[in-house]
């Protein structure tokens, strides 16, 4: 793992909106199509801004699937990620090759995760922006994480932890309505991609970063997995940054 900390959220941002386009434009020199995994939430908003104005992406060779989604909220929803994905990234880049939305609303869930499990068999992930939640989860995945699960995605239930972060951003007008569940891609299936740009922002994640990074790997702290990844980048802020010890932060 490569830890980079910057001096604010918006260099956090351009530094990992910078790193993953290098990646997507080497990538591409030797694969004719490649697969993005997207994620939301305000640790997120900076890389997008960043990520859309980089040069030479070849987003038309890019087909893009995101993390996760809310279980019953409807795709205009102010919370929905399908939605913040829409407005931050696909309305922004036009020649986008593809993006598989999750269908949180599905009449039939179920359905829809063998739906979306269909569509990864066989498929390699070049590249997954992922962040870290305050309660130490990894996409949906709440601790004590499955870390077992060979399903690229499953069908998860919020903690309250979660919940309350969701909350606490402003994506809901009550914590009672913020979603029990929601569709996840698996611990296991993100630990595949070949490449992962972590963004983790703010004091409110600095237990967790810290749990993360130098802490035991286990279930309990599903992004502590990340210690284990050949390909890992986690850009960190001053504050997300302030409880690690000297020999990293210093």
């Amino acid at each position: 793992m490569k830890i980079d900390i910057s001096s604010s959220n918006a260099e956090l941002g351009r530094k990992a909106a910078r790193r993953g386009a290098e990646i997507l434009r080497m990538l591409a020199k030797s694969k004719n199509r490649l697969t993005l995994v997207v994620p939301t939430g305000a640790s997120q908003i900076a890389v997008y801004e960043h990520l859309v104005r980089e040069p030479n992406i070849p987003w038309e060779r890019i087909d893009t699937y995101h993390l996760d989604e809310y279980v019953g909220i409807d795709a205009d929803h102010p919370g929905s990620f399908r939605r913040y994905l829409r407005e931050r990234l696909v309305s922004k880049v036009p020649t986008l090759g593809s993006f598989e939305q999750i269908r949180g609303d599905s009449p039939d869930i179920h359905r829809e995760i063998r739906r979306l499990n269909d569509l990864m068999l066989g498929r390699d992930i070049d590249l997954c922006f992922a962040g870290i939640g305050e309660n130490g989860h990894l996409a949906f995945n709440d601790p004590p994480a499955d870390f077992n699960t060979t399903d690229p995605y499953v069908l998860v239930k919020l903690d309250h932890a979660c919940r309350h972060q969701q909350f606490h951003e402003g994506w809901f007008e009550r914590f009672e309505d913020v979603p029990e569940q929601a569709i996840s891609m698996s611990v296991r299936q993100i630990m595949k991609s070949k490449y992962l740009v972590v963004s983790v922002p703010g004091k409110r994640k600095a237990k967790a970063v810290k749990a993360a990074i130098e802490s035991a790997v286990s279930p309990q702290i599903p992004a502590s997995i990340l210690q284990q990844h050949d390909c890992c980048d986690l850009f960190l802020d001053d504050e997300s940054s302030c409880l690690l010890g000297t020999r990293i932060h210093g």
